[in-house]
């Protein structure tokens, strides 16, 4: 247990880095995946960092070679990578996983609008997407833990969130997945906890 405490705390200390990095910058970004997690769902033990950074579809270039400057890479052409998958995925010197996602979509830039700070240690403010907004993107993402983490949000949230928000944003991307059956999905799931 003292373990993964102490693996949470410089997790979330490299995390704190990175956004003072950013900041410094005044580039638009917010955690998702894991560390939005902590805040919003059943908070589970995450291996790595997960932001999302807002490019637009033409600077992307200019933002991945700044980070490629400044942090190590996981892999061979990560900039190639990158620009493909619109993920670039670097590391820290402490080996933790940094999955940068290259932004550009109206949705993405309304993510970064509705984000806010939550201190996940005594002085330690980062900036996370909202709950609905982890929602959609774990739903979207469509993994059997990303569903159980929807589920664990749904849990502690049902009450106060904007479920007709979710829905507007989510189908749009299934769309774009051309795969309509995660908003059924979300239907169904949805279902259980709304009274």
């Amino acid at each position: 247990m003292v373990c993964k405490i102490k693996k949470m705390k410089t997790l979330i200390q490299t995390a704190s880095g990175i956004q003072a990095f950013f900041r410094e910058r005044n580039w638009r970004f917010c955690f998702i995946g894991g560390i939005a997690l902590q805040r919003w769902g059943r908070p589970r033990l995450t291996v790595d960092i997960d932001i999302c950074l807002l490019t637009g579809f033409r600077e992307e270039d200019k933002y991945i070679k700044i980070l490629l400057s400044h942090f190590l890479t996981r892999i061979d052409d990560a900039e190639r990578f990158a620009l493909k998958n619109r993920v670039l995925l670097l590391k820290s010197k402490e080996g933790i996983g940094i999955d940068i996602v290259v932004a550009g979509l109206p949705f993405e830039e309304k993510m970064m609008e509705r984000a806010s700070e939550f201190e996940f240690l005594p002085g330690i403010k980062l900036v996370t997407c909202s709950a609905e907004d982890l929602i959609i993107m774990k739903s979207f993402a469509d993994r059997p833990q990303d569903w159980v983490d929807v589920e664990s949000i749904l849990k502690r949230f049902i009450g106060r969130l904007d479920i007709s928000y979710i829905k507007k944003n989510l189908r749009p991307l299934c769309k774009i997945k051309e795969d309509p059956s995660i908003s059924t999905r979300f239907d169904n799931l949805l279902k259980r906890y709304q009274k």
